[in-house]
């Protein structure tokens, strides 16, 4: 059995407001943190062009975490885009469904980024690897669900003969309480970080600014992150040292 380092922690990091959560999680814990992310044909590609800058802005804003903050890693997996046919991928209508699901689910997708970021962790010595995927206000994607993620440890770790740990600090959450936590995590800074200058539109729309952030306003990825703004606000409405501007 591998011994991978219980200090480290390799975070699923695609620029979003949740991975970014994720990333400040991880910071809060871990003595060694990496990120991994991945190109796979998407369409909305500028979530890959913020990963950077938002990393640097965490590193600027939070002292305590930059000594903590490692290498950057970056997977190509255009194939995946090649042979899983989604409005994220091609041109087919993100409102249309296919069997129920959302055209925007990519099949397979979580199932190959796990396995590769297991990959990446293992390579580099990590034993936790944490991801923001959610079943609580998700777009229905079945590869988010808890089940599934339990599934993939159990496989990766019997598969590559290790101990990893897989975490979703955010599977039990709704948007308002993933906005709830970053200002736990980070204060007013970390959410004013992640309203500006992460991105979740599906339509990679950087061109309308909204009390949230960026993006269409119209796709699943704005309507929640939008609902969720707007639920943390009316909870922090009030409270004494509310850290938000808007």
């Amino acid at each position: 059995m591998i011994d991978l380092d219980p200090t480290a922690a390799l975070v699923l990091f695609s620029g979003g407001q949740d991975s970014t959560t994720c990333l400040a999680w991880a910071l809060e814990r871990y003595a060694r943190v990496e990120t991994v992310g991945f190109h796979y044909g998407q369409r909305h590609a500028v979530e890959m062009e913020v990963r950077g800058p938002v990393r640097a802005a965490l590193r600027d804003a939070m002292p305590r975490w930059a000594p903590r903050l490692g290498p950057d890693h970056v997977v190509p997996l255009d194939v995946l885009g090649r042979v899983s046919r989604s409005a994220l991928t091609s041109d087919l209508p993100a409102a249309a469904k296919t069997q129920g699901l959302p055209s925007t689910f990519v099949p397979g997708r979580n199932l190959v980024f796990f396995t590769f970021a297991a990959i990446v962790a293992y390579q580099r010595n990590i034993k936790h690897i944490v991801a923001g995927v959610c079943e609580t206000d998700y777009s229905g994607y079945p590869d988010c669900r808890d089940d599934t993620v339990k599934a993939l440890q159990t496989a990766v770790n019997l598969g590559m003969e290790s101990r990893a740990v897989f975490h979703t600090p955010l599977m039990w959450l709704d948007k308002a309480a993933t906005w709830r936590l970053a200002e736990e995590l980070g204060g007013g800074a970390l959410v004013e970080i992640i309203r500006h200058k992460t991105h979740s539109c599906y339509a990679g729309d950087r061109t309308q600014a909204h009390d949230w952030g960026f993006g269409c306003g119209a796709c699943d990825a704005c309507r929640l992150r939008a609902a969720g703004w707007e639920g943390y606000r009316g909870q922090s409405a009030g409270e004494p040292g509310a850290a938000v501007s808007v």
